[in-house]
């Protein structure tokens, strides 16, 4: 006879992050047992004939009307405890996603009602599940995104200015960055942001050059991270 296979559900979790006033973290608020009234961070099961990103693009745009499609998304990582979920054993995928000016987010699912919170707010917060771990790791993942990659104008809108793009960084990493030092630096990485010679005036002062997210993909170490903010 045969060894019986233990059944093991599939989920994906989609931690979205987006930069306002703090880095703010889309939590919904369950509607159903268990774990029902507290926030989550959105996601749900795999469905047949879908792999786990997938899951994720479609758990992004049913449980916030956004379009998973259109927005950045790393894996964070696998968490397989099988304790984690009280109706079985329920491995997940979790995501980041990182996406400039969302409209206003319309819950679905087993989401009651959606939610933006600053990180340490929600990092502070009572959530369902091991979300709270996914939070904090999905947040660490962002931040070495930006160590590594281009994926801060991600955060940003299709054109933007230097000062906006920094403002991300110090945003997600938490502290200041020199101005002129910063300006010097991600302009001269090549293919990282292109100028589109057009100006704006929505920083204040004088006009400031708009730029738009260049072909590059990956950054050489060339933005050290500021001290954290207390």
């Amino acid at each position: 006879m045969r060894d019986l296979i233990p059944l093991v559900q599939l989920t994906a979790d989609v931690v979205i992050l987006t930069v306002r006033q703090e880095l703010e973290v889309l939590l919904v608020r369950r509607g159903k047992p268990p774990f029902e009234g507290m926030l989550a961070i959105p996601g749900g099961y795999m469905e047949p004939g879908e792999n786990l990103w997938q899951t994720a693009v479609r758990e992004l745009q049913e449980e916030t009307s956004l379009d998973g499609m259109a927005h950045h998304l790393e894996l964070v990582g696998i968490y397989t405890d099988p304790d984690r979920d009280p109706r079985g054993q329920v491995a997940s995928g979790a995501w980041v996603a990182m996406i400039p000016d969302p409209p206003v987010a319309r819950p679905g699912g087993d989401a009651a009602a959606t939610q933006w919170l600053p990180v340490e707010q929600a990092l502070e917060s009572a959530l369902a599940f091991d979300h709270r771990v996914i939070l904090h790791d999905a947040v660490e993942r962002a931040r070495r995104s930006l160590d590594q990659s281009t994926a801060a104008v991600s955060f940003c809108r299709k054109e933007f200015t230097v000062s906006e793009l920094r403002r991300v960084y110090e945003t997600v990493w938490g502290g200041k960055l020199d101005p002129g030092n910063f300006h010097r630096k991600v302009t001269r990485i090549e293919g990282f942001i292109e100028r589109t010679g057009r100006t704006t005036t929505r920083d204040g002062g004088r006009p400031a050059a708009l730029y738009t997210a260049g072909a590059r993909k990956w950054l050489p170490p060339s933005i050290p991270r500021p001290e954290m903010s207390a």
